[in-house]
């Protein structure tokens, strides 16, 4: 896997923005996609079951926003990446930048207008497997910068969106598609994260607009 691989990558990432650079250049999509043959092996690799232990999810048991570095916090870390012309105070809060939601293509000039969503849902992750973890798992899992599962979304899209999978929800920008479920089934892959059926056919069906 590739997660060890790509911590020196993510490590430069996180000193550039505590260093304050910002390119200008909008890169609103987090590292290590997959290529869409790459994600349909892992597709194929992961475990097919029935979601378990969802009566027992609590938000808390996935600690975030983390300090990553400095003041700044996972949230903070992400906008800064995400965003265009991102200016921070002490705090390393955005005081202004730009935003392009990649799930309805929506731009924001206001921070408070982005939530930072969690590619595959805290939720969908407790009733894949993250049931079992160790609390210091479900951290890494939450803020996880290595790998595509933070992104910088239209609040209210991300509302939306809840804890559902592709079976019952997907992004308004069906252009989008392609690379949503790249991100989603690396995610689960890389985490040793398991999936229904329905899941697994949606993702099907979405890989095939790449």
């Amino acid at each position: 896997m590739k997660r060890v691989a790509a911590f020196m990558l993510s490590t430069l990432v996180v000193l550039a923005l505590t260093l304050g650079l910002n390119t200008g250049v909008a890169n609103a999509t987090p590292p290590n996609i997959p290529s869409a043959s790459t994600a349909a092996s892992e597709l194929a690799a992961l475990t097919v079951a029935a979601e378990s232990h969802a009566s027992t999810y609590d938000r808390s048991l996935f600690p975030h926003w983390i300090t990553i570095s400095g003041s700044c916090n996972t949230r903070e870390t992400v906008l800064k990446r995400d965003g265009v012309s991102v200016v921070v105070d002490s705090s390393c809060a955005a005081t202004s930048g730009r935003w392009t939601s990649p799930y309805d293509g929506a731009t924001w000039t206001a921070s408070s207008d982005v939530d930072i969503d969690h590619m595959v849902p805290l939720a969908e992750a407790w009733r894949s497997g993250a049931w079992a973890w160790t609390t210091a798992k479900r951290q890494s899992f939450a803020n996880d910068l290595t790998n595509a599962q933070l992104w910088a979304v239209t609040d209210n899209v991300n509302q939306s969106k809840g804890d559902q999978d592709p079976s019952t929800w997907k992004p308004s920008l069906t252009s989008f598609w392609c690379t949503y479920a790249k991100a989603w089934i690396d995610v689960k892959y890389e985490w040793s994260l398991t999936l229904n059926s329905t899941e697994k056919t949606a993702l099907n069906t979405m890989l095939g607009r790449c």
